[in-house]
């Protein structure tokens, strides 16, 4: 019976106020496909007695169905891999998320998919982790998936990392395996921002060095993985030195209360705290900090708190509160962004940034470069593809208040959502203001992109043309589309149409059938929207 099965029969408040007052901490499994991240975390959970009854039934019975394992043993990765198609193809595709306690500290594991198609998965699991735990098949040793994970693990600011060589019982427990892979891993993450590195040889499948320290591998003289995890320190990891609270909700329920609702993303709030509003720079002092169970005298993440201000001034939704140290207020930025999205993203086109509590329309203006994720090599680039990793320079239509990833992840980190479908396409941490010495001219490209069409001059000839070319027009308009009608088109007039097509419009000639133009259609046999289809299979459109 667990600590927690103890304490719950003989004094329930007892249990549920010593839990409360337990410290979180959210890890992470990654690695590569195979590498045994689910079998992992369902030792863990099984040999900590973290499994209700029923549940180990059904995974027995499970177990017996699929025949993934011997007469008398459980297949320990069915606690995690949830999804259907997750327990046929024997991988992780989603990232799951389990929960379990130790008396001293509470735990959020994220079970990330190891196959490269899944690395967005593996991005968001990572990003509210204080730890990671990437597992090595002690047979193959470091791969391709390895230095990607560790990779995006240092990008995301996680400070602690545990390197689990799994699968020593298939290597016959060898030191010397564990010491190549261990040197062979140290080399690369002398490139990485990775400063705590636990390296631990293990059997998952057996429980080796798992809960447990291992009687195959009397060799190694660190800590099993459960001791590791609660005992790493993590209490000095978030930034207590520059009071951030971006406005969530005002709260006014009355004309008696105005309160700005939002979680502290780092620093210390005291009541009584000057305070300056940002991006409007007002400014007043914190008359008190309210919460569920009462008024507070301060204030720290993750908390979530109202604070009421001794002066009516005007903060809103998106605002950020701060106290002495000032973050910048500016236009455009520099970020390391992850793409999320089958659909490219080229610079240029219009996408909505989400900064915290606050949401600008923008745009990534410029790729700086590529980075490969095995030798962390750099290289131009003019688009990106699902799960490329790009440096680069983000323009916002309305200023904008953010920190540096590395001093404060909450307001270091944004998302990109794509304005028609709504859908999250790439998430991005930034590393600074844009220089804004290196803006360019705006090319062709880049006009191409924004517009998601190309600059065209189209002849319309007929009796019905001009009312052809009204009709495409506002279809166009209305689609986000940019053109424009240039009527009584002559020969002498041709100049015209290159200063709308270098302007990145789709130029409609009614009337007009001279050489100048790009392509034509007879209204006579081409209705608008037979010529919208033939724009859009021509890609003139998109």
């Amino acid at each position: 019976m667990s600590h927690q099965s103890e304490l719950i029969s003989t004094d329930i408040n007892a249990y549920l106020d010593q839990h409360e007052r337990k410290e979180l901490l959210r890890f992470l499994t990654c690695g590569n496909v195979d590498d045994g991240k689910s079998t992992l975390i369902g030792r863990l959970l099984h040999d900590s007695k973290m499994i209700y009854e029923d549940q180990l039934a059904a995974v027995q019975a499970d177990s017996v169905k699929s025949g993934t394992t011997g007469a008398g043993t459980i297949d320990l990765a069915l606690l995690v891999d949830g999804l259907q198609a997750e327990r046929e193809q024997g991988i992780t595709i989603d990232v799951a998320y389990r929960y379990f306690s130790t008396s001293t500290r509470k735990f959020i594991i994220a079970d990330t998919p190891g196959h490269e198609q899944y690395t967005r998965n593996m991005a968001t699991g990572a990003s509210t982790c204080d730890l990671a735990v990437i597992l090595i098949d002690a047979r193959y040793g470091v791969q391709t998936q390895t230095r990607r994970h560790s990779f995006i693990a240092s990008l995301l600011g996680i400070k602690h990392i545990v390197v689990a060589i799994n699968k020593m019982d298939l290597v016959e427990f060898s030191e010397e395996t564990f010491q190549k892979i261990q040197k062979d891993y140290l080399e690369f993450a002398e490139k990485l921002n990775l400063t705590d590195i636990h390296f631990i040889p293990m059997s998952a499948l057996q429980g080796d060095n798992v809960v447990n320290k291992s009687d195959n591998m009397l060799w190694f003289t660190g800590k099993p993985m459960m001791e590791t995890l609660n005992t790493i320190e993590i209490n000095t990891d978030k930034n207590f030195t520059d009071p951030r609270m971006p406005v969530q909700y005002v709260n006014r329920p009355n004309l008696d209360f105005r309160g700005f609702c939002g979680t502290i993303a780092s620093g210390v709030f005291h009541k009584g705290d000057p305070i300056t509003v940002l991006p409007s720079g007002k400014t007043s002092k914190i008359k008190s900090i309210v919460t569920y169970d009462g008024d507070l005298e301060q204030a720290f993440p993750p908390m979530a708190v109202t604070f009421t201000l001794e002066d009516e001034i005007d903060v809103s939704r998106g605002d950020l509160i701060i106290t002495k140290t000032r973050p910048t207020v500016a236009d455009s930025f520099q970020a390391t962004i992850v793409w999320m999205a089958e659909q490219t993203m080229t610079p240029g086109r219009q996408y909505i940034i989400k900064l915290a509590t606050r949401s600008v329309p923008g745009s990534i203006s410029k790729i700086d470069h590529r980075i490969d994720v095995n030798t962390l090599e750099q290289f131009p680039a003019t688009e990106l593809h699902l799960n490329e990793i790009a440096s680069c320079t983000v323009s916002v239509n309305a200023p904008v208040v953010f920190d540096p990833y590395q001093t404060s992840k909450g307001t270091g980190s944004f998302i990109i959502i794509d304005r028609l479908t709504n859908v999250t396409v790439g998430a991005g941490m930034i590393s600074g203001s844009s220089d804004e010495s290196s803006f360019t001219h705006v090319t062709s490209e880049e006009r191409c992109a924004r517009f998601c069409q190309k600059a065209v001059a189209i002849g319309l000839t007929g009796e019905n043309s001009e009312e052809a070319a009204l009709q495409l027009e506002r279809k166009l308009f209305d689609t986000g589309h940019a053109a424009t009608i240039l009527e009584n088109q002559d020969k002498s007039q041709a100049g015209h149409i290159e200063i709308l097509k270098h302007a990145g419009l789709i130029v409609l000639c009614p009337g007009c059938s001279e050489n100048s133009l790009d392509m034509q259609f007879d209204t006579e046999k081409n209705s608008y929207e037979r010529i919208l289809v033939s724009l859009k299979s021509q890609k003139i459109i998109f």
